[in-house]
């Protein structure tokens, strides 16, 4: 049998490409949107992708289960409890399907989602070898999959962690210790707390560390995985059911996305309600960016942030470094983020002859920010990021309102005082200073190399509880 391992690190996302070489069939399991990487291998190995299962309708990003039936008419597999707008062939508890001596088994367990399936693989040819459990979003490596994901479909928190402790102990638990575990996500993923590092495991070491298969009660698990969850991330119930729906595949919509746009164009779109992304660092943004852009860079969780602070209903031009423009829509393309119109012709080069188009921002550095708050018109300092990283250490008299949450609350910012902003780095700041000069905000900074380089600096930060909410 050949198995691999795909893993798209800016969605903490893993998916699947396994076959049967003997038969030449393969299946592909929770592919990411942009399927050549698996097409591509798979025809390397002489392998057609005949199959492609969701282990359930993700929440996080659009899967690419329309792009490799569009491009090998692979059937569709979901869990037996899925209704989707596309054709699909439901996958009931104990189902099996054959790819010549591969067999792929259904076990239905619900819990993070209704629908959602785990998949145990074997080989007939190898019956030493373990068995691979495709777990989804049921099982992570040190952890379990969040049940609070489909408050907006009607199911609560309390039914669907009842259902997943009713799964793991009835259909994973009773597996043997040498199953190997493959789930969906790893660390840095929304859909769990504590997810490892690691992307395999065996259910012989998830047993004795993770904390959610330890034996307890089904009120003390339920209790455990229920509490201290964060906030879900706004695209999320729009991701989940746009992977029911039938909708256009990312080359389709990329088809759109890549057209270069003049300056004037630009700015018609803007003054038309449209969102301007730029995607550079926030560096090369600080030091000159279009007036009123958003910046999101490329180089940290790009996709992640762009879906839980831009308005899905607005369409988005982007300015990128030439030659990113492509990577830019794609990304966006992950998460569903279909309405990319275009991209600014040359990027920031072609704003040389509209200097008036250009702004700045200032920075600050962590001795600077020092001096400014013994000054005697100290700054009015915001700590933009989450609550838990706050609790381990802040900077003494700043004020905190989540990333998340600053495109809602904005009007707490004041509009008569200098702002600076503050991260762990500084990537999430300037998000944050863009944001808040379109609100406004007319005088605002951003500390560089945020925290990190202020406790480096030697200045004190000192543990702080807080709830997350205006302090």
């Amino acid at each position: 049998m050949f198995f691999r391992q795909y893993y798209l690190g800016c969605l903490a996302h893993a998916s699947y490409l396994f076959g049967d070489p003997a038969s030449g069939r393969a299946a592909v399991v929770d592919p990411q949107r942009d399927v050549d990487q698996y097409l591509d291998d798979a025809k390397a190995l002489g392998l057609e992708v005949t199959d492609v299962f969701l282990t359930h309708f993700h929440a996080d990003f659009v899967a690419g289960h329309l792009e490799l039936q569009a491009r090998t008419g692979a059937t569709i597999h979901l869990g037996a409890r899925a209704s989707a707008e596309y054709d699909f062939q439901p996958a009931a508890d104990g189902a099996r399907v054959q790819l010549g001596a591969v067999e792929i088994e259904t076990l239905e367990t619900p819990g993070h989602t209704p629908e959602s399936i785990c998949l145990l693989v074997s080989d007939r040819n190898e019956p030493q070898r373990p068995a691979a459990l495709l777990t989804g979003d049921t099982l992570f490596i040190g952890d379990v999959g969040r049940p609070d994901l489909m408050a907006s479909a009607g199911h609560s928190a309390d039914e669907l962690a009842r259902f997943l402790y009713r799964s793991l102990h009835e259909k994973i638990l009773v597996l043997p210790d040498e199953t190997l575990v493959y789930p969906a996500h790893g660390a840095g993923s929304m859909c769990g707390r504590n997810l490892s590092t690691e992307t395999v495991s065996t259910l012989g070491t998830q047993r004795l560390y993770n904390y959610a298969l330890r034996p307890m009660s089904e009120e003390e698990f339920v209790s455990a995985v229920t509490r201290n969850l964060p906030t879900v991330p706004a695209y999320f119930a729009y991701d989940a059911e746009t992977n029911r729906k039938l909708h256009p595949t990312l080359d389709e919509q990329l088809a759109r996305a890549l057209r270069p746009m003049s300056v004037a164009e630009l700015a018609q779109h803007e003054a038309s309600n449209g969102i301007v992304l730029d995607v550079r660092t926030p560096e090369e943004h600080a030091a000159a960016h279009w007036a009123g852009a958003i910046n999101i860079g490329l180089g940290g969780k790009y996709a992640t942030w762009a879906g839980s602070l831009l308005d899905r209903t607005r369409g988005i031009a982007l300015i990128a470094d030439p030659g990113q423009e492509e990577e830019a829509a794609t990304r966006l393309g992950r998460i569903g983020f279909d309405h990319v119109v275009g991209y600014l012709e040359g990027g920031m080069a072609a704003l040389r002859e509209h200097p008036e188009r250009v702004s700045q921002f200032e920075r600050v550095t962590a001795r600077g920010l020092r001096e400014e708050l013994d000054s005697e018109t100290p700054p009015w300092v915001l700590d933009i990021r989450s609550p838990v990283e706050r609790e381990t250490a802040s900077i003494a008299g700043t004020r905190h309102i989540p990333l998340d949450e600053l495109p809602a609350r904005a009007g707490e910012v004041p509009r008569d005082r200098r702002v600076v902003i503050h991260c762990a780095a500084g990537y999430r700041s300037m998000i944050a200073a863009s944001l808040l000069r379109r609100a406004g905000v007319a005088e605002v900074s951003d500390l560089i190399g945020g925290i990190s380089a202020w406790q480096l600096a030697g200045f004190a930060a000192a543990p702080i509880h807080t709830s997350g909410r205006k302090d």
